[in-house]
């Protein structure tokens, strides 16, 4: 940033450009699913798929079959919040930066 703390025009190029390839990253994501998958059992452990609702956890079975898919839903909804996360603080920069109308 320049003295005054205004982004110079490289600067806010920079960052669109950035908000653009997190918008492809959006995209080409795949399935998604808030929740983690869990080993639950004393004896005979068992895989679930569990998720906190309005208070209440949800499970849903997964035998070992359905696991490595859960898995991947629940990181690509981790990948999605770290996108979102870094796009808010980047289009906040440039909304602040941007003329008034």
């Amino acid at each position: 940033m320049s003295q005054e703390g205004i982004m110079d025009k490289k600067e806010i190029a920079k960052k669109k450009r950035r908000v653009k390839a997190l918008q492809q990253q959006l995209a080409g994501l795949g399935p998604v699913m808030r929740g983690s998958v869990v080993l639950i059992g004393t004896r005979n452990k068992q895989f679930y798929f569990s998720l906190n609702k309005d208070g209440k956890t949800n499970l849903i079975y997964l035998g070992k079959k359905k696991v490595d898919r859960a898995r991947e839903y629940s990181d690509n909804y981790k990948k999605l919040l770290e996108i979102v996360e870094e796009m808010t603080m980047l289009n906040m920069n440039l909304i602040k930066e941007e003329k008034p109308a």
